[in-house]
């Protein structure tokens, strides 16, 4: 779970619902697509498909019509005109007539009292089949019945200033639209501002005063920021940056919020001839979460200065947005500044006690103590200290936040706590926390203290999985789902007690269990499907639909950007409306990328590309760009194993271009690899060195701490040393790599680890030391359903039995037949290659078997191997392929094709010798 998702930062209190003239427009708009006493295609749509449409189009609409910039007429006029086709001429002269017609208060009622003709009611029953019904429990019907409440709480004044506004909406768009009632005479604009200058002290101010008065006791809390409001869209409008694709830069100050009645609520600065158009806090906090969700997306690539300095700009003119710290806070935290993340989470919290709104379910307490919500501010301290890479310290701070949380009562801050330590064990395996956990989380204590870390893992999950299904915390639920299946793939599950009677188990994991917990993580989506489910509120960010009108059609994962195709063709791409939040999405975007982990990990190649292309395709927009650089690193190593090097690089170019920003991203560390990969198959050991030095500097010198970069720069030494020949500080670098992996419980990296110390001892002409560690190898692979790794166990332990003579030649084929199913189906380049070499030797040493007699049998699978070799520029390998050729063709007489092979065998051989070793 993301830091703002879990965090009491953002609260979405929402402010007063007000009127303006993009919402008059939707409602106009909204008539036009359900007018009373109309047949189901009303006119003027000539077929089904172009009313839903328009249907599809104003839903959107609505749920954006609380973004914090409103589009202008002329931008809404653009829209249309990308989905209305042959009737965009039509809607956008319709819709200008319209607004020209709205001239008094009158006008206004008596639109407001025909849109409310529009609404079914409870006579709806008797109306005919194919008769249009707003339902009001509808998105649009719902957004109708909030304007037509909205327009019935405006005082006279506020009528009169609407009419205002909604000429000055119409005026900006004279450019585009000769409006015949706003034309250069200023006879008709008159009569609005003839009521907005009327004298109405006299006459309403005993209906102003009781208004105040009644919305005083109704919201404590003021609709608007008292403070200068163009200095405010200044500050916003004035910063040349664009943090988020939500985010538009405007020219001018335009209307987002009508303007309410109270003169406590708004103000009129006399240089405005536009008039004053402020922010409501509903729109101040939506920007808000918007920026916090657009910097865990980007990460370190969010413009810091820029950004910092807009908030430094907010926080002077509303001090009171407290939560403007916290945004600082993830600013500085995702730029890597731990002291200026620090002091603003501090200050976050010293200034608000966390009190200004919480994501979290409602707690069983009463409320907030005189401390403020405490508990809430040591579970970011903990986030903040795992987020830089320090396990002991955030292990403690969310150790105190447990014990917090237990005596306030906070039941889902404590659950968020709990996935807090299951994820930071998960990560980081620190060793001796069994001393700080068990003295304050009694549950834990209550087990027994003879846990390992593994177990108390099991135990806390399960733990806090049961607490957020209690709390209904939907996300927490889904979060904790992955968390159990990424727990089912890696550790095996033992019996917790150590003493009395226990029925046997089986020490394996199992792979049902992990795509049970995966689907039920995605289950969180249907919690989203009902339309009737769905606040408005929530969609008000889904503005992003409306700008993908313009989107090209058809992009792929490792393509330069396409020219621009139809409209047309891009609103039936992107067209469709999602009401589901980003972290939701999110969150099933992450169940994906964990399915390509599982399968990578299984041994089924096919399935992991299949759901890294699924999610890189899907899910990117909505997932932070780390994520979304590991499923393209997974999707280029994918390439480099089966289709080269040439492919894999000039795929690594175009993600090195698209995510230039991030300074530490998954695309680096994929970089660095194949680099490597390709310096030892060339034989360039030196440069395969360097880059095993760079590949372990990305690692951080704290003990737990980026794990698995570790792993992979010792396993790398270790290839390096053997290419080398020097077998015994290999044995050594593998020996010690072992040791960390048992530490941390890296059973997976345990297996790989014993195979290379197989591979080793393969490599001295010590078969028979070696043939231990294959074997254990293979055990390990079966507990895990490693099913590419030990047919890989196997291949190896066919290579240990075949060097110990030819006595052992049939017992070693029938080894590397029985996995060659998986080899040839699922593995890479290399694996396939080292495969078919090893039979065809099998086949030359048989005794029983005759060259002369079935020569294919031994030249099929080496013309197979020095293909795939060809591609990887394996020289070392491919020397040794067309040697053993040259000896078949040898022996069959034909001198030809042994001459051409001999030649092939100098080449490598040349280039392996003129290689820097």
């Amino acid at each position: 779970m993301s830091a703002a998702a879990t965090m009491a930062g953002l609260s979405k209190a929402p402010g007063a619902f007000t009127i303006t003239p993009h919402k008059l427009s939707i409602c106009i708009l909204i008539q036009v697509y359900a007018p009373p006493s109309q047949s189901s295609v009303p006119f003027p749509f000539s077929s089904v498909t172009q009313h839903n449409l328009l249907g599809s189009f104003l839903l959107s609409l609505t749920k954006s019509s609380e973004d914090i910039f409103e589009p202008k007429l002329d931008e809404l006029v653009a829209q249309l005109r990308e989905i209305g086709g042959v009737l965009n001429h039509w809607l956008s002269d319709h819709l200008a007539r319209k607004l020209s017609s709205l001239a008094s208060p009158d006008d206004l009622f008596n639109f407001f009292n025909d849109l409310r003709g529009i609404l079914g009611g409870s006579d709806s029953n008797v109306m005919d089949d194919d008769q249009i019904i707003l339902d009001p429990s509808s998105n649009l019907g719902v957004f109708v019945r909030r304007c037509l409440l909205a327009f019935n709480l405006l005082s006279f004044e506020a009528v009169c200033h609407l009419l205002t506004n909604v000429a000055t909406y119409c005026k900006e768009s004279l450019s585009t639209y000769e409006l015949s009632h706003f034309n250069e005479s200023d006879s008709d604009t008159e009569a609005p501002m003839h009521y907005e200058n009327m004298d109405l002290e006299n006459l309403v101010v005993e209906n102003v005063k009781k208004e105040i008065e009644s919305r005083n006791v109704v919201d404590e809390r003021p609709s608007f920021h008292n403070h200068a409001p163009k200095a405010l869209v200044r500050a916003i409008e004035d910063r040349d940056f664009s943090p988020g694709p939500q985010v538009r830069k405007i020219s001018k100050p335009r209307e987002v919020g009508a303007c309410a009645s109270s003169s406590r609520d708004v103000s009129y600065p006399d240089d405005s001839p536009s008039g004053a158009f402020l922010r409501t806090n509903w729109q101040i906090q939506g920007y808000l979460l918007e920026q916090a969700d657009t910097i865990e997306r980007q990460g370190s690539s969010f413009p810091l200065n820029a950004f910092e300095s807009l908030l430094k700009d907010l926080l002077k003119l509303a001090p009171e947005l407290h939560r403007v710290h916290f945004l600082r806070y993830l600013n500085s935290l995702y730029h890597q500044d731990y002291h200026t993340a620090l002091e603003n989470i501090h200050r976050y919290f010293d200034y608000s006690a966390g009190t200004e709104g919480c994501d979290f379910a409602s707690s069983s307490s009463t409320g907030c103590n005189s401390f403020g919500r405490y508990e809430i501010a040591l579970l970011c301290l903990g986030m903040m200290h795992f987020h830089f890479g320090h396990p002991k310290q955030a292990l403690e701070v969310l150790t105190e936040a447990v014990r917090v949380s237990q005596q306030q009562n906070n039941d889902s801050c404590l659950a968020y706590t709990l996935a807090a330590i299951c994820k930071l064990l998960s990560e980081f395996g620190v060793s001796n926390m069994r001393g700080l956990i068990g003295s304050s989380y009694s549950p834990v204590t209550s087990i027994g203290t003879s846990l390992s870390t593994q177990q108390l893992l099991y135990v806390l999950l399960r733990r806090s999985l049961k607490r957020a299904e209690s709390l209904k915390l939907k996300r927490l639920v889904a979060s904790n789902h992955l968390a159990m299946a990424k727990f089912d793939l890696t550790q095996v599950q033992r019996p917790l007690l150590s003493f009395g009677p226990k029925a046997s188990m089986k020490l394996a994991t199992c792979p049902t269990n992990v795509c049970k917990e995966l689907r039920l993580s995605s289950h969180l989506i249907n919690e989203y499907g009902d339309e009737a489910s769905l606040m408005i509120s929530d969609g008000a960010f889904c503005t992003q639909w409306i700008k993908n009108l313009k989107k090209p059609k058809g992009s792929v994962v490792f393509s330069q950007e396409n020219e621009c195709r139809s409209n047309t063709d891009a609103f039936q791409f992107c067209g469709q409306p999602c009401s589901i939040p980003g972290s939701v999405l999110q969150l099933l975007g992450s169940s994906y990328l964990f399915r390509a982990t599982a399968w990578e990990v299984y041994g089924s190649s096919p399935l992991a590309r299949m759901n890294a292309l699924l999610y890189a395709t899907c899910f990117a927009d909505s997932s932070s760009l780390d994520d979304v650089a590991l499923a393209y690193g997974k999707l280029i190593q994918h390439l480099a194993v089966f289709k080269g090097y040439k492919e894999a690089f000039a795929a690594l170019k175009l993600a090195e271009e698209k995510f230039v920003s991030l300074s530490k991203s998954q695309i680096q560390l994929v970089k660095l690899q194949l680099l490597h990969d390709h310096a030892l198959h060339t034989g360039n050991l030196k440069l395969a060195q360097q880059l095993c030095d760079e590949l372990g500097v990305l690692a951080s010198s704290v003990t737990g701490v980026d794990i698995e970069i570790k792993v992979e720069a010792s396993l790398r030494h270790a290839r390096i040393l053997i290419a080398a020949n020097q077998f015994s500080q290999a044995a050594a670098v593998a020996h010690s790599l072992f040791s960390m992996c048992y530490k941390f419980s890296l059973q997976v990296e345990n297996a790989t680890v014993l195979l290379l110390i197989a591979e080793i001892h393969k490599r001295s002409g010590n078969a028979v030391v070696g043939i231990p560690y294959a074997l254990a190898s293979l055990s390990f692979c079966k507990s895990f359903n490693l099913d590419l790794l030990k047919a890989s166990a196997t291949l190896t332990l066919a290579e240990l039995w075949l060097s110990l003579g030819s006595s052992h030649a049939k017992r070693a084929l029938a080894l590397i037949h029985g996995a060659f199913p998986v080899l040839l189906g699922h593995g890479g380049l290399e694996l396939r290659a080292r495969a078919f070499i090893t039979e065809a030797k099998c086949y030359l040493a048989d005794s029983s078997f005759s060259v002369c007699e079935e020569p294919e049998m031994v030249l099929e699978p080496l013309r197979q191997a020095s293909e795939d070799l060809e591609l990887l520029e394996y020289h070392k390998l491919a020397s040794e392929v067309f040697y053993l050729m040259a000896i078949v063709y040898d022996k069959l007489g034909q001198l030809d094709h042994r001459e051409a092979a001999a030649k092939s065998f100098r080449k490598h051989i040349t280039t392996l010798e003129s290689s820097d070793i």
